[in-house]
C-alpha cells in the first residue's frame, strides 16, 4: 500500500513495475465516491528495480480515503501502438481498447507522520479526537 498526503504539490511514487517505461497513464479511483481520474506520466525514470515518477494530484486527494492505483500503457496514445497488425482484429481507423498493465496497488491518503521503520510511529485512527480519562485510581474492583 502506498501512503500519500493531501498536499497540492508534486508527490513522488516509486513502484516495482511489470514493465519499465518512461511514458504511461496513471488512473486512480476513489473507493468512497467511485470517481476516477487519469494522469499522463511522461517523465518516469528507472532507478535500480524501481520505476520512479512525480505527480501533482488535481483534485487534491482526500484525507482518510482509499484509492485504487492503476498504471497502464494505453495503445490509443499517439505513437505508442505496440500491437501487431496481424493480431489486431479491429479496423485500424478505430481506437483500440487494449491496455497493457504496468502496476496495480492501493493508496491511502493521510497527513499523519508515519514512520514505522525508524521512529515507531503508527497510524492512529482517532488521533486528536479521543483522550483517555485518567483521573481516578482504578486498581481494585468493588463487588
Amino acid at each position: 500500500m502506498i501512503i500519500l498526503t493531501t498536499s497540492a504539490t508534486a508527490q513522488s511514487l516509486s513502484v516495482i513495475a511489470r514493465t519499465y517505461s518512461s511514458t504511461f497513464t496513471m488512473g486512480i479511483r476513489d473507493d468512497s465516491t467511485n470517481v476516477s481520474v487519469s494522469y499522463g506520466i511522461t517523465t518516469a525514470t528507472t532507478s535500480g528495480n524501481y520505476l520512479t515518477f512525480d505527480n501533482t494530484f488535481n483534485p487534491v486527494l482526500v484525507e482518510n480515503h482509499y484509492y485504487d492505483l492503476h498504471l497502464y500503457a494505453d495503445f490509443n496514445y499517439w505513437n505508442t501502438n505496440y500491437s501487431f497488425w496481424n493480431l489486431y482484429d479491429e479496423v485500424w481507423e478505430t481506437d483500440a481498447n487494449q491496455k497493457e498493465d504496468i502496476y496495480r496497488d492501493r493508496i491511502f491518503c493521510t497527513d499523519q507522520d508515519i514512520d514505522q521503520l525508524n521512529d515507531n510511529e503508527h497510524y492512529e485512527l482517532n488521533k486528536g479526537q479521543y483522550t483517555q480519562y485518567d483521573g481516578y485510581n482504578n486498581d481494585y474492583l468493588v463487588i
